[in-house]
């Protein structure tokens, strides 16, 4: 298997696992059918949208290759279903469920982070680590950032555990790891990096300093 392709299947699944976590947001605000899909399509596509407008992919990639939006459309309407339909079980086995949706969550942040990283050494950036990486943060944490704005939320990657932390630390191993292992090895790792950061520090209530109110 190609590396262009490991990529294209690992960008389906994390488009999967966005949508996931958009219609979980949806489905906390009691939003509509509409709204949870686009909601879900935004959290999918929403930081390969910004990705390709910053390195200058015109048009984005987003409607010159349809595959992903209709994988995001398809999870998205599927979660509504799930959620509209088993809600009682969802809330009798909240914890569960939310422990799936951060999972996705981290997922979907650790594949676009690969993801947004190739599409800059594809423009021909990757000579310039700092911007690959940064466009594979933006890509990681640019779905969800949309997302929590749209919901009226505040983002995510301003006060979840370490969640921009993993993402630039699972873009650094992917930016020098193939350096020294084959391409497949290295975009596992990094994955696994990301969200086993991201599982570990919420399994160990992991966090930067916080800003609190006084008194």
């Amino acid at each position: 298997m190609s590396l262009e392709t490991l990529v294209f299947i690992a960008e389906l699944i994390g488009t999967a696992a966005f949508a996931i976590t958009g219609v979980a947001v949806a489905a906390e605000k009691e939003l509509d059918l509409f709204g949870a899909i686009l909601l879900g399509c935004l959290t999918a596509c929403g930081g390969g949208l910004l990705r390709d407008l910053l390195i200058g992919q015109i048009p984005p990639a987003l409607f010159v290759r349809p595959i992903p939006i209709a994988v995001a459309a398809a999870v998205s309407l599927a979660s509504f279903l799930v959620i509209r339909f088993a809600g009682p079980h969802i809330r009798r086995r909240r914890a569960f469920y939310a422990g799936l949706v951060n999972i996705a969550d981290a997922l979907g942040l650790a594949v676009f982070v690969v993801v947004g990283i190739d599409a800059a050494r594809k423009m021909g950036f990757g000579a310039n680590a700092f911007l690959c990486v940064s466009v594979g943060v933006l890509t990681g944490v640019g779905g969800g950032l949309t997302r929590d704005l749209l919901a009226g939320k505040i983002p995510g990657i301003l006060y979840k555990r370490v969640y921009a932390v993993a993402a630039i630390l699972g873009g650094l191993a992917y930016m020098f790891l193939p350096a020294l292992l084959p391409a497949w090895a290295a975009l596992l790792i990094s994955v696994a990096l990301v969200v086993g950061i991201r599982m570990l520090a919420t399994r160990f209530k992991w966090s930067l300093p916080h800003l609190k109110k006084e008194e």
